[in-house]
């Protein structure tokens, strides 16, 4: 029985601490946009780096 005087507050702490770190997400915006991030390796981005050849590109292609 001594032991829920020591379970009890440690459980209700953690509890505390897991409400705490969910107010902290919100308000970072960390569950803004939860969809994009699943789908987002489905389209193609058109944008290269500069040095960045693909094997599409010809080295004629890339002095431009």
């Amino acid at each position: 029985m001594e032991i829920i005087y020591f379970l009890l507050p440690l459980s209700l702490a953690m509890a505390v601490i897991a409400l705490i770190g969910f107010f902290w997400g919100v308000k970072d915006n960390q569950f803004d946009d939860v969809d994009s991030a699943s789908i987002r390796m489905l389209f193609e981005d058109d944008s290269t780096t500069k040095g960045d050849r693909s094997a599409s590109q010809s080295p004629d292609d890339c002095n431009q």
